[in-house]
């Protein structure tokens, strides 16, 4: 039996006589407790990421992926990601040591009471969907990151799709929290319910997203944003370096603290939001309306490009990489202390905080 290369190719045809719990049509009762062993299923950076978040949150992790190098970049991702990790705070029983890796897809699979899917997207991907419910218990949730294909279509072919959903994260997993749960039109509430308990029980900040929309909803956010910047460079209204600014100087540095939404309250004369809403929706949806949708045309991607290569200038991408992940864990430090400060109501009960055990370093 193969599985899904890292090209994404379509996968030779599953012949795996489905266990007999894999042919009950019933669904099984799920347990309740946090799984302490998961698999990771392809290895590339978004793999990678996600098995350096699970290791340093104290798990035991077995990745697997057909490439012969993909155990070597692994391991080289996690020594350097476990630095960053660190510094945020890795939990007393975390270790790179907890790492097992191997090219069989079934070995891996299968002691995992989690399965993290990040193979690449294309044809092949419903087929490691398929091979992984025919391999796996029915209790075990199988969750895929993909923003281009619909868990709907993932799960179609699956003996019990009720345990398949989507877990989109924004890259590097290990340091950006949040985590889009999306269930397809065969994934129970109780699955939903339990993959956002165990990404918040490893320190994510996971929003159910109700309905499948194509891009899922931060990759829609950010295009929106970046349409209009494309808009304005396009119209010569100002270029590449000025249009980031414009981002991370302004109200970039409002969204690292507050979503828009409740920074409209702050930004609300006395009356609150109501009172914004009420008096300035006119100019609002008039700008909306005046809001442009350019072509991304050879001359603009050719504009766009070579502002971003001068805004780079002899940096590195590894230099550009590590300023990025520098100022997120300083960032992230930064709202951990200030979310423990005296006076604020947090939603985690003191027996869920004990549960988490103690952590090693960190903020």
């Amino acid at each position: 039996m193969q599985w899904t290369p890292r090209n994404g190719a379509a996968v030779s045809e599953l012949r795996v006589e489905l266990p007999h719990f894999q042919r009950m049509s019933a669904q099984p009762r799920l347990p309740n407790e946090a799984p302490r062993r998961v698999a990771v299923v392809g290895a590339d950076t978004l793999g990678a990421s996600w098995t350096a978040l699970f290791l340093a949150q104290g798990l035991e992790v077995i990745v697997t992926d057909p490439d012969a190098l993909a155990e070597a970049r692994l391991r080289h991702y996690i020594d350097e990601a476990w630095r960053a990790l660190k510094v945020l705070g890795v939990s007393s029983h975390g270790s790179p040591e907890h790492l097992t890796f191997t090219s069989d897809l079934a070995r891996a699979v299968s002691r995992a009471r989690y399965i993290q899917e990040c193979t690449p997207s294309g044809p092949g991907k419903r087929a490691v969907i398929e091979q992984l419910d025919a391999l796996t218990p029915a209790e075990v949730i199988i969750a895929s990151s993909s923003a281009n294909t619909s868990m709907s279509v993932l799960q179609a072919r699956c003996a019990q799709p009720h345990r398949c959903v989507l877990a989109e994260a924004c890259n590097p997993p290990h340091l950006m929290p949040l985590v889009e749960v999306v269930g397809g039109q065969l994934t129970s509430a109780q699955t939903i319910e339990r993959a956002m308990r165990f990404y918040a029980s490893i320190g994510r900040k996971p929003i159910h997203v109700r309905k499948e929309i194509p891009g899922n909803v931060a990759n829609r956010l950010q295009a929106a944003l970046y349409r209009e910047m494309a808009h304005l460079i396009d119209q010569d209204v100002l270029d590449v370096r000025d249009a980031d600014a414009a981002v991370c100087w302004g109200p970039g540095l409002r969204w690292g603290v507050m979503g828009p939404a409740l920074l409209c309250e702050l930004g609300a004369p006395a009356g609150g939001v109501h009172h914004l809403l009420e008096h300035l929706s006119g100019p609002m949806t008039a700008l909306w309306a005046d809001l442009g949708s350019p072509a991304l045309t050879p001359p603009l991607r050719h504009r766009i490009v070579e502002g971003i290569r001068s805004e780079i200038g002899d940096r590195s991408r590894e230099q550009l990489a590590q300023e990025r992940d520098g100022l997120l864990i300083g960032l992230l430090r930064l709202r951990a202390r200030l979310s423990r400060k005296p006076g604020r109501t947090s939603r985690v009960s003191p027996r869920r905080a004990r549960a988490k055990g103690k952590r090693t370093e960190g903020p």
